[in-house]
């Protein structure tokens, strides 16, 4: 079977083979790949010579290469170098053109309407942070620097810290339902911060879709914006992952960490690492050793839990040197799985062909099962008998 060209396949993803023509695609901020184009219409005449600027200045687009080298030397706001670098010592610090980085922004170019935004972005940058809000001040409250400081300069300062804790906040509190390889967190602070941004562990995990928040109470205005967008014929084709995906992700990070508490705990040896005896050495080691009992296949030795066991002494004596599989499960007691956990942790054999699997708790069920069955026609043929 041929194997993919490593080569090609990084330049596609880096965008310098342009065989491809990718799908069109702009949403909001980081929601880009979320939405088909919020419109179809071309004007190339606004933006004739951006195609080049952007490909010249924006070819390592930043967002793109940092869902794409996520935690790496390459990823522009590597979180793994600490929560001020990540937040904004990247803009301040001249970075390693050893691990410079591209990533395929031709969908960016191919929509006019980024390339306008691209091509006269610092006019509309500062007519909309700065000059409109100091206007609106001056025509309804006659104060233009009011509304240039406080609506203009304090609150573009303060969108960008908002912004700029996409990169540090949201990979540095919160948990990781969907996966935890990777820095991304969850978590209602940095939501609230960042306008719905903060769901940045599922952002990572399902990165088209154009949500970041799953729950109806979670906080993601962005996302009812987008919604309501499409409602309107802004947007289009409004992606998302298939629930089935989603909840297999969070299930296996649940498994995961219920994995990492097992393995905190003591759960006796493994059956797989006992040694095997025959019954004849069972026996012999019950004569010289007091304590051995049999217990679904397993030899145990309870001479440690003598005088601890809840029904007294006499009863646990009394299986020394004997098989007690069907008086631990049901035939004098039907033991709790507490009980079958704790006696896990005093197995010392296993004894040879008897099947044992070390599910002692599992074998239980099945002896009462069957004795259930076993009563039930017994019942029947006494019916029928009568």
């Amino acid at each position: 079977m041929e194997s993919i060209d490593i080569t090609e396949a990084n330049a596609v993803a880096a965008g310098t083979n342009k065989q491809q023509k990718r799908i069109v695609a702009s949403g909001i901020g980081g929601r880009l790949m979320g939405t088909k184009s919020m419109t179809t219409v071309t004007a190339e005449e606004l933006a004739k010579d951006s195609v080049a600027e952007v490909l010249k200045r924006d070819k390592e687009l930043r967002l793109k290469i940092h869902h794409r080298y996520t935690d790496t030397h390459r990823d522009p706001y590597d979180a793994r170098r600490g929560f001020w670098y990540s937040h904004i010592g990247w803009m301040l610090l001249v970075p390693n053109p050893k691990y410079k980085a591209r990533a395929d922004i031709s969908d960016l170019v191919d929509d006019w309407i980024v390339r306008v935004q691209h091509r006269h972005y610092l006019t509309i940058m500062l007519f909309m942070a700065l000059i409109l809000p100091a206007l609106f001040s001056k025509y309804f409250f006659d104060d233009f620097w009011g509304g240039f400081i406080y609506a203009g300069l304090i609150k573009s300062f303060m969108i960008q810290q908002a912004t700029f804790c996409v990169n540090s906040l949201a990979h540095w509190i919160g948990e990781q339902p969907f996966d935890d390889r990777r820095t991304s967190r969850d978590h209602f602070l940095t939501a609230f911060v960042t306008f719905g941004e903060g769901y940045h562990n599922f952002h990572h995990e399902f990165p088209s879709d154009y949500r970041n928040a799953l729950k109806w109470y979670q906080y993601d205005p962005t996302k009812i914006l987008i919604w309501c967008a499409s409602k309107v014929g802004l947007a289009y084709n409004l992606k998302k992952f298939s629930q089935n995906a989603i909840d297999q992700g969070i299930l296996q990070q649940k498994q995961k960490k219920l994995d990492e508490m097992r393995s905190q705990l003591n759960w006796g040896p493994q059956v797989s690492e006992l040694p095997i005896w025959s019954q004849e050495q069972f026996h012999e080691e019950a004569a010289n050793k007091k304590g051995l009992v049999i217990v679904s296949g397993i030899v145990h030795d309870c001479s440690s839990f003598l005088t601890e066991h809840p029904g007294g002494q006499a009863l646990v004596r009394s299986s020394f040197g004997k098989d007690a599989t069907i008086a631990f499960n049901g035939g004098v007691y039907a033991h709790s799985n507490a009980a079958h956990n704790l006696l896990s942790t005093l197995r010392v054999a296993v004894i040879k062909d008897s099947g044992a699997i070390g599910n002692t708790y599992g074998r239980q069920l099945e002896y009462l099962a069957k004795a259930d069955l076993e009563k039930v026609e017994k019942n029947k043929n006494k019916s029928k008998a009568a």
